[in-house]
């Protein structure tokens, strides 16, 4: 089983810092599933700038996730060294 979101913190271009369960900080780029009906609300600024951990996810108010598994297995490792310049 992979580990669960325990902290996201919004990033710029639709991306997010997400902290797991195991300490690893990772980036989680939603941009790839705006085209999808269920997450077109999420290309309102605002609204995706909302997001919550709820059950060891991401969640927009209960209405939009995505699967734990998915977040993680689709996030890229982030390297605070290099990338914290470029967020």
């Amino acid at each position: 089983m992979n580990p669960r979101v325990i902290c996201a913190e919004v990033l710029n271009h639709h991306q997010l810092l997400v902290t797991f369960t195991n300490q690893e900080q990772r980036i989680f780029d939603v941009s790839d599933y705006l085209t999808l009906p269920v997450f077109q609300v999420l290309t309102n600024p605002s609204y995706f700038k909302q997001v919550q951990v709820a059950y060891g996810t991401l969640s927009w108010f209960d209405e939009v996730d995505f699967c734990p598994d998915t977040v993680y297995l689709k996030s890229k490792p982030f390297n605070n060294a290099t990338q914290q310049a470029n967020l």
